[in-house]
């Protein structure tokens, strides 16, 4: 194992201890939350796009609140006091966090009141108050109440021939003040708004809603009869989700997981949202009962929870949502005819595409169907396939990708499958798989004593004519159906023999006793990623020490570890020029004086970014200069965030990238995700983010929309055969490709020069200061192009 070189040390004297060059993990989690939020605010997306943010941003902070304050209220109890990175304890991240998050909450409220609700009014869709109903109306919603909500619902008393009732997590409750006539003293009765009945009850024929809890409200006297009503309020409740066994004890690990689930049920309560102005007996018998902080009580105006607004998406009013989308078929695979239902021998199978060349999967681009699930299906069915191995970390409810694997261990391959227990909030999905999988006696592990299996990857054996061969897919997002419809990912299927190998080792590893320290190709966490990773920073340092281009382009969920980040900034003071693409959790402050050359960009669009890039300049030379002591770039996408669990908790798999055209796609999608000027945001040195707008007459750069479009035109477009047909103008070269589809196919004494002259019908040079090249494309197209390079390249995959 090579030693690592030693860090950059600056001439100047700088403590990369000091916790002001560290921004707190929870407060820069919220910051994120504030961009989703401004989806729904930003009256540019089509109305029902900003209802939809509108319950996202519900469901995220429900979840930051259930695991990050959750898990501070822990720490607290359990007398915590050390300081993380920033310098914060956990008491004093717990009170800052709580001083946020309200006004979040208020402006969520906001929205809707304000901005949301009048929208929706004016085009026709209207959620009334009860009051505003007509007295027929309210007739008929007495009547909807009697007949298909009160069945439903089980008032729960307070007093003393009643304990205090149980309140499940997130669920909507009525608090309701009732007084008897021969009592002075007022009893609570907790009612729970079925999850089961519709939240927006629909009121005669047209688009008008009136809320179910309101309905119950305004006809408690046929659900409480013979007492008065003397105040009623809304509250919900939240949960703490951190709740944990020591696995170093457990003797079962799924009675392990069975047991945390039943106690998340019971778990502390760590917030309670209640509509404002509630009666002080309802508030204060809920604070002192869920034994509530101050500051854990939210009085918001009504409604509460915002999750089942997103059915108004589903309405058929295709003018206030964005265009459709529906995934393509990648180009290498499109030709071939298949379907997961209907097989048959004269399609020719994937993994001959394979063995051609790699393929990159982009997904929502690409459709899930045609692409993984294939992959998987034909294996299962393949006569020739001895084996299938997957790591599955969530799944669909109804996975066809369990499916294959268990039609693959009944047509006779050896299949064993990683199933990780402990990924949150998908326990008890993933033990019914577990089950559903033995059940047809494949070999399933849990996962890793002290670690979470989080890397996405699948194997496939296969005997061919002389040998057997390795097909491996590598990818950044799970295999999950649905999810991939919505989260952009990217996946690569591979006959490469050593990434092969590296999965072999990998699969043995769950099912054996330990993982294996060594890899020859992949960077597999916590073993080798670290230190790896690690290495080609400090490798681009030395680069620019000497004067070689050096820079560093990663795009990641979340960039947390302070090592990782300590070791950035070494590099910005190096002279490394980096641009960090970061979905959410970014510690790192730009702007400062160790970090004068980073830039930190987020994207918050239409998909959950969710794929993870790494490029490494590696003092690879500009076309046409000449660079002693440098390198080729390096690309490398994987399961992997710059998070400490990532890198230190979790198994996690990074793949390199080499074959040339998908370096010069992973290229052009950081180029691309760098120009966005429609939904990227870039963070000022005090933690805040400013969103991106084109200038005048410039023309909106929206990153997903142009993957979409470039998606759909390949999958039209007979010459494009590996996924992106174009490149996208951009100022300047952002990244250096080393060894791209041009330098290859134009790697002769001429430089491409023969190229251009047998394809001199479809060039010319433009009226342009930035272009040097304008390629007419087969569709009639024009693409342009700096470098001669860049044009040679575009007319060897068009017409050569």
């Amino acid at each position: 194992m090579d030693e690592l070189p030693p860090p950059y040390e600056p001439d100047r004297d700088v403590d990369l201890q000091d916790p002001e060059l560290y921004l707190n993990r929870e407060l820069s989690e919220l910051s994120f939350q504030r961009r989703v939020m401004h989806e729904a605010l930003d009256d540019r997306n089509p109305l029902l796009e900003r209802v939809r943010f509108l319950s996202i941003v519900t469901r995220n902070l429900d979840e930051f609140v259930m695991k990050r304050i959750g898990g501070l209220k822990q720490q607290i109890e359990a007398g915590i006091t050390e300081a993380a990175a920033d310098g914060r304890t956990p008491q004093e991240q717990w009170t800052e966090v709580h001083d946020v998050l309200g006004p979040m909450l208020e402006k969520q409220a906001d929205c809707y009141r304000s901005m949301l609700r009048p929208a929706l009014a004016d085009a026709g869709i209207d959620i009334l108050a009860y009051e505003d109903l007509t007295a027929a109306e309210q007739t008929r919603m007495r009547e909807y109440f009697e007949e298909s909500v009160l069945p439903t619902l089980t008032p729960l008393s307070f007093d003393p021939a009643h304990p205090f009732p149980f309140i499940s997590n997130r669920s909507l409750s009525l608090a309701v003040l009732t007084r008897s006539p021969d009592t002075e003293e007022p009893t609570f009765t907790r009612v729970k708004i079925p999850p089961n009945r519709p939240r927006l009850v629909q009121v005669g024929e047209d688009s008008r809603y009136v809320l179910v809890e309101e309905v119950i409200e305004r006809n408690l006297d046929l659900l409480l009869s013979n007492v008065e009503i003397v105040d009623t309020a809304l509250f919900r409740l939240t949960r703490n989700a951190e709740v944990r066994r020591d696995e170093e004890i457990a003797e079962d690990l799924i009675e392990m997981i069975e047991e945390v689930l039943e106690q998340r049920r019971f778990a502390t309560v760590v917030r309670m949202e209640i509509e404002r102005d509630a009666h002080p007996r309802i508030r204060q018998t809920l604070k002192r009962q869920l034994e509530l902080d101050e500051r854990e009580i939210y009085d918001l105006p009504g409604p509460l929870d915002y999750r089942e607004f997103m059915s108004l998406t589903e309405l058929d009013r295709p003018e206030l949502k964005l265009e459709p989308w529906t995934p393509q078929p990648h180009p290498r695979l499109e030709d071939t005819a298949w379907s997961a239902f209907e097989q048959d021998d004269s399609s020719d199978d994937i993994f001959e595409q394979i063995d051609e060349r790699d393929i990159l999967l982009h997904h929502p681009y690409h459709d899930f169907g045609t692409t993984v699930q294939r992959f998987l299906s034909e294996a299962a069915s393949d006569p020739d396939v001895l084996a299938v191995k997957a790591a599955i970390y969530r799944t669909a409810s109804d996975s066809q990708v369990i499916q294959s694997l268990i039609d693959a261990a009944e047509n006779g391959k050896q299949v064993a499958v990683m199933v990780e227990l402990k990924a949150r909030f998908d326990e008890q999905n993933n033990l019914e798989w577990i089950r559903r999988l033995e059940e047809n006696g494949i070999h399933v592990a849990y996962g890793t004593i002290g670690l979470k299996t989080h890397t996405k990857t699948a194997l496939v054996v296969r005997e061919e004519d002389d040998s057997v061969e390795l097909y491996s897919h590598v990818g950044t997002g799970n295999y999950h159906s649905e999810t991939a419809k919505g989260y952009v990912d990217l996946g690569l299927l591979t006959a490469d023999r050593d990434i092969g190998q590296d999965l072999v080792t990998l699969f043995n590893s769950f099912t054996g006793p330990g993982l294996d320290e060594e890899f020859r190709k992949l960077l597999v966490a916590p073993v080798t990623m670290r230190r790896e990773f690690t290495r080609y920073i400090r490798r681009e340092a030395r680069h620019a020490q000497a004067g070689r281009p050096a820079r560093i382009v990663v795009k990641v969920n979340g960039l947390e570890d302070p090592k990782i980040v300590e070791e950035l900034y070494r590099a910005s003071m190096a002279g490394v020029e980096i641009d960090l693409i970061v979905r959410d959790i970014c510690r790192l402050r730009p702007g400062l004086a160790v970090s004068q050359n980073v830039t930190v960009h987020s994207i918050v669009g239409r998909f959950l970014e969710h794929s993870r890039i790494f490029y490494f300049r590696n003092g690879a030379p500009a076309p046409g200069e000449t660079v002693t002591g440098g390198g080729e770039p390096e690309y490398y996408i994987g399961s992997a965030d710059w998070m400490t669990r990532n890198l230190d908790s979790r198994v996690e798999a990074v793949t390199p990238v080499e074959n040339p055209e998908i370096r010069r796609q992973l290229k052009f999608v950081l180029e691309l995700l760098l120009s966005d000027n429609r939904k990227r945001w870039t963070m000022n040195e005090d933690g805040s983010y400013d969103q991106q707008y084109p200038d005048d007459g410039e023309p909106v750069v929206n990153v997903q929309a142009i993957l979409m479009r470039e998606a759909l035109k390949a999958s039209r477009n007979d010459n494009v055969t590996d996924g992106i047909p174009s490149d996208y103008p951009v100022d300047g070269e952002l990244l250096v490709g080393g060894e791209t589809a041009a330098s290859v196919s134009s790697s002769t004494a001429d430089g491409g020069r023969d190229t251009l002259e047998r394809y001199a019908d479809h060039w010319y040079r433009p009226d342009s200061e930035t272009y040097a090249y304008a390629v007419r494309t087969p569709a009639g197209d024009r693409r342009y192009y700096e470098s001669r390079a860049g044009a040679v390249d575009a007319l060897e995959r068009f017409y050569g």
